[in-house]
């Protein structure tokens, strides 16, 4: 199997993790970059304040997001980019949180993602005194880019991927985290509904 995934990354307008106001893609397919995609998005209604916090590390104002797709209405493009592919983000958890709340708070069925985690890859790939993204993305040879811009995020997460499996020969993204002792995170699976007596 070749080393093929989709490398996501999202912006947060505030604490909530379904408060999603940008979204990054970077389709990999036999260990290059052939695809990406970014949008904005507006996020869901009640985690739609934009904190301070969240505005001066991104940039993304409230009416930036005026006029962009809502949560809704985006879902469908970000599933039909990924596909089946393994998702990979730097800190895939916080990530894969942000999908699944967003859909909570929409009242739509989160889509059962396995995921593998770059910032994971990189601590057993190599050695720095930080694992920050772009640290991580300079040692797997990716130049400066805007951090916190989510396409150039996903980017720079799919090259330390990309690298990675390089230096240890795997040919795919369960072959390089059994080389190095990582995880791939399996989908959730849903929660059978209880019988009500």
């Amino acid at each position: 199997m070749p080393l093929d995934f989709t490398a996501i990354d999202f912006e947060t307008a505030n604490s909530s993790p379904a408060s999603a106001c940008s979204v990054g893609l970077v389709r990999v397919r036999g260990g290059e970059v052939v695809a990406t995609a970014g949008w904005l998005i507006r996020p869901p209604v009640g985690h739609d304040d934009f904190q301070e916090w969240n505005v001066r590390i991104h940039g993304i104002r409230p009416q930036d997001v005026e006029t962009a797709a809502t949560w809704e209405q985006q879902l469908g493009a970000l599933t039909s980019f990924a596909g089946r592919d393994v998702l990979v983000a730097h800190n895939a958890g916080f990530d894969l949180n942000v999908l699944r709340r967003a859909c909570e708070a929409t009242e739509l069925d989160a889509p059962p993602y396995r995921s593998l985690c770059s910032l994971a890859v990189a601590r057993k790939t190599y050695r720095l005194e930080s694992y920050r993204l772009p640290k991580a993305a300079e040692a797997a040879g990716f130049g400066a880019f805007p951090h916190h811009d989510a396409l150039a995020d996903a980017r720079a997460c799919a090259q330390i991927v990309i690298d990675a499996a390089r230096r240890v020969g795997a040919s795919d993204v369960d072959a390089l985290a059994h080389a190095l002792g990582v995880t791939v995170t399996p989908a959730p699976t849903a929660m059978p509904e209880r019988a009500v007596a």
